[in-house]
């Protein structure tokens, strides 16, 4: 914010690049929600290039943060923008045009709106992938599993057809496992029958499922959550992160894995995915600001796995804890 606080010419400037309309509205939209180049020119009903032309002066005077991933351009508010009187009388303006407007009450149908291709995906109930792991693997976690401290509760958050299961229904004793397409839940079901798991739950919502946490709650609480390849589906990841999270006993453990940052557009359309993985930083603050503590990041390589859509990318597993008090 280096350009609010220079020579007098510099608060000039400042003054002449707030006095257009179109940019208070962009900045208070900014301020709302991180929003792609093309979501921003959706919502006020304008051009992207002209969408595109206005959030240029605002990122090099520091009031917009713009990252990109793949080929899209996500723009929100700089962190300590509204520090500035000058720039927090500019929001208070855009507020107020775009409530007027009507693009503020658009946005959270917008974001809502993100993750209809993912839902489209799921829903078709691929048989592609159903097949189990080693058939003598269940035998040997079933071994392992007394030596886990904690081993009560576990939840498979976005189950999918139940692949996790395989591995989480031999260690733990109750399983809860959660997903919002029925199709997929199906697949799941007939995957427990075969195996034989009566221990575990399947629960028809998303990880914000108030029937997941209230069961959860009725168990004591999760001592461990599982995410599997879900962050990178959901609209608002560190809202996603939260919700995920409150199942948590005390000192339980939340898992989540995902892809590490990375440029293949091809997965949007193979897959739905809305968002090309997450830095290992990124997923520690989203940890953090979920209340979790001592938040580490691994990776995994690509050669570990598989051969499937995103058998190629490398992949990492943020592991953090809820606070023991």
């Amino acid at each position: 914010m280096e350009t609010l606080t220079q020579s007098e010419p510099a608060r000039w400037e400042l003054y002449k690049l707030l006095a257009e309309p179109l940019r208070l509205r962009l900045l208070a939209l900014a301020e709302v929600e991180e929003l792609a180049i093309g979501e921003l020119a959706e919502l006020l009903r304008e051009s992207q290039p002209n969408v595109s032309r206005h959030v240029k002066p605002l990122k090099r005077a520091g009031l917009l943060v713009v990252r990109r991933q793949g080929t899209r351009a996500l723009a929100r508010l700089a962190t300590d923008a509204s520090r500035d009187p000058v720039v927090a009388d500019a929001l208070a303006s855009g507020r107020q045009l775009v409530t007027e407007d009507g693009s503020l009450s658009r946005v959270a149908a917008l974001v809502a709106d993100r993750d209809r291709p993912t839902r489209a995906y799921f829903e078709s109930a691929s048989e592609e992938g159903l097949s189990g792991l080693a058939p003598e693997l269940p035998a040997y976690l079933t071994a392992l599993a007394p030596l886990l401290p904690r081993r009560k509760l576990a939840i498979d958050v976005g189950t999918g057809t139940g692949r996790l299961l395989d591995l989480l229904a031999p260690i733990y004793q109750h399983v809860l496992a959660v997903d919002r397409a029925p199709a997929q839940l199906e697949h799941a079901r007939a995957r427990l029958e075969r195996a034989g798991y009566d221990h575990v739950e399947l629960v028809e919502g998303g990880y914000d499922s108030p029937e997941l946490l209230e069961r959860a709650r009725a168990l004591g609480g999760a001592d461990a959550i599982f995410a599997s390849r879900v962050l990178h589906h959901a609209p608002r990841p560190a809202e996603a992160l939260r919700s995920m999270a409150a199942p948590l006993a005390p000192g339980g453990s939340l898992v989540v894995i995902d892809y590490l940052a990375h440029h293949d557009e091809r997965l949007r359309e193979r897959q739905a995915d809305l968002w090309l993985g997450f830095e290992a930083d990124e997923l520690k603050r989203l940890a953090t600001q979920a209340g979790l503590e001592a938040a580490s990041v691994t990776p995994i390589p690509s050669a570990r796995c598989g051969g499937g859509p995103d058998g190629h990318l490398d992949w990492h597993v943020l592991v953090a804890r809820r606070p023991a008090g």
